[in-house]
């Protein structure tokens, strides 16, 4: 039970920022609109201090919907409302409504994304993702022979409650491969996905080791079930250090995985790790008997960073680039902007341009289509890609949209040497205060391969630093700014010759006002042409 010295009205306040407490011996608190649950939260750890107590601020996902009044509700796990009280956030219009197109509830997962949570899921449609996931778990173990086994929440609302946690949201299995070199897992994962495909499975690939089953279920929406690969490699004294996807790693003994042991689950058996409770301490840690549903993974910065280079690529910022896409992707112009009509003017007739980072309007994408280009669009969220497709096949234009990672070098090989052979001009507004050090450098080795074989240039638009302090650029936290001096050095260090270079003022991702904007074409002449040039 909770003690305090303050009234609930008191303790607790709601407003368009947060969710601000002020007093509470309560560590994961329950929040719900007009009954519906819809977020979980640890104010110590998801807040920062502010006016007397702790500001937790909403998560992004939700804010697009705090709209008018609702009645909100805190309360704790064991379900004692600490808090309830109407309120009104953003313009105070109407009623907060946070549901999905068919009007089904919505709720915060524990990574963060808006999902529909089992316990707003009838008994039909959970009835239904379980014989998905036993099948799936079947032809695993049956047809592709690997050693196949129920994991994370659905194993432990088995083990702990006897039922689906009823704040989780989709199902995950993990295998536990043979292999410990990375590139024969990798070959291993793209051999269970054919087979998988061939089973009947939609099947979506997230990365060297994780596909997920698109499981269609009768109330419309495709249930996701991730297959995760598990697998053991070697330190540096050869003792085996355990790894399973997503970013788990450690200490973990063969034997509490295989033989695999039987659960039931809702009248369902899988076959699950051969010590559950041992898998549940090592993924949840020493308290996974106490629930939390507002829990969140604190995984090893090393073994994430091996998984990364073994695995994935890098996709720190992939999530909130989805959820931007999905929630804000009608903020975005319509129109083509500037630098779009600017780069037109010094394109051939018969140009082909790649938009990279497109984002989900492809404004400037579908603007070079109007005009005649052949135009390929890339973006890092399959969001965005999504919707890119959607428009131009609503505008009849011609014109492709695919998923380019520059945090993965087979990716970026993979686009380098079929542009080589199909000369394109390369175009990025946003992008390059959207990357990293090591993604800038996918850029440039993806514009050397692209761009050498003939005369195409790569234009470029990003906000800059300056000597005085300039405000971010929209999304912040998504996108910064970059010194043009480090961009300029970064490309003549691979080869690349920046003809033109320029800063003035120019606009956000959202089209906001934005003073220190560069523009910016290179080229990347042959050997032979820099050598004539000499």
């Amino acid at each position: 039970m909770t003690v305090s010295a303050l009234t609930p009205g008191e303790q607790f306040e709601i407003s368009d920022e947060g969710v601000l407490v002020r007093d509470s011996a309560t560590q994961v608190l329950i929040l719900s609109v007009d009954g519906q649950y819809v977020w979980s939260l640890t104010p110590e750890r998801d807040g920062h201090p502010a006016d007397g107590g702790i500001l937790v601020p909403w998560p992004n996902v939700l804010t697009r919907f705090l709209n008018g009044s609702a009645t909100v509700t805190i309360a704790d796990y064991e379900g004692e409302v600490l808090f309830e009280e109407k309120v009104s956030l953003g313009t105070h219009e109407g009623v907060i409504s946070i549901v999905d197109g068919s009007g089904n509830p919505l709720s915060v997962d524990k990574v963060g994304h808006l999902t529909r949570a089992f316990e707003a899921t009838d008994t039909r449609i959970r009835e239904e993702i379980l014989d998905g996931t036993q099948r799936v778990l079947a032809d695993l173990r049956d047809v592709v022979g690997v050693e196949a086994y129920l994991n994370y929440g659905a194993l432990l609302g088995a083990i702990r409650e006897g039922r689906m946690l009823g704040h989780d949201s989709d199902t995950d299995v993990c295998y536990l491969s043979k292999h410990t070199v990375p590139a024969e897992i990798i070959t291993e994962s793209y051999a269970i996905e054919r087979t998988m495909r061939e089973r009947g499975w939609n099947v979506l690939r997230m990365s060297g080791g994780d596909i997920k089953v698109l499981h269609q279920v009768s109330d419309g929406r495709k249930v996701h079930i991730d297959i995760f690969v598990a697998f053991y490699v070697p330190d540096e004294v050869g003792e085996p250090v355990f790894y399973q996807l997503g970013n788990r790693s450690g200490r973990l003994r063969r034997e509490a995985i295989v033989p695999v042991s039987t659960i039931n689950l809702h009248g369902y058996d899988f076959p699950a790790p051969a010590e559950p409770e041992e898998m549940l301490a090592f993924i949840y840690g020493p308290q996974w008997r106490t629930p939390d549903p507002s829990f969140k993974y604190a995984d090893p910065p090393a073994g994430v960073r091996r998984l990364d280079g073994w695995l994935r690529g890098f996709r720190t910022d992939m999530g909130h680039w989805t959820e931007f896409h999905g929630n804000r992707g009608g903020d975005l112009e319509g129109k083509q902007s500037s630098f779009g009509e600017w780069v037109l003017e010094q394109l051939p007739e018969d140009a082909k341009v790649v938009d990279i980072g497109a984002g989900a309007v492809g404004r400037d994408a579908r603007y070079f289509a109007r005009k005649g280009h052949q135009v390929q669009a890339m973006d890092f969220s399959r969001a965005a890609v999504a919707a890119i497709r959607r428009r131009a096949n609503r505008n009849k234009l011609s014109m492709n949209a695919d998923q380019l990672i520059l945090g993965e070098l087979r990716q970026t090989l993979t686009l380098g040497a079929r542009l080589a052979r199909d000369p394109h001009h390369l175009y990025a507004r946003d992008l390059i205060g959207c990357l990293d050090k090591a993604a800038r450098s996918q850029l440039w080795t993806l514009s050397k391969m692209a761009l050498r074989p003939g005369d195409g240039k790569l234009y470029l638009e990003f906000a800059v630093t300056g000597e005085e302090e300039l405000p971010e650029p929209k999304p912040e936290g998504l996108v910064r700014r970059v010194d043009p001096a480090v961009v300029q050095a970064e490309i003549e260090a691979a080869g690349g010759v920046v003809e033109h270079l320029e800063i003035n003022d120019g606009q956000d991702m959202l089209g906001d006002p934005l003073p220190g904007v560069a523009r910016l074409r290179a080229s990347w002449p042959s050997p032979r042409h820099r050598a004539e040039g000499n």
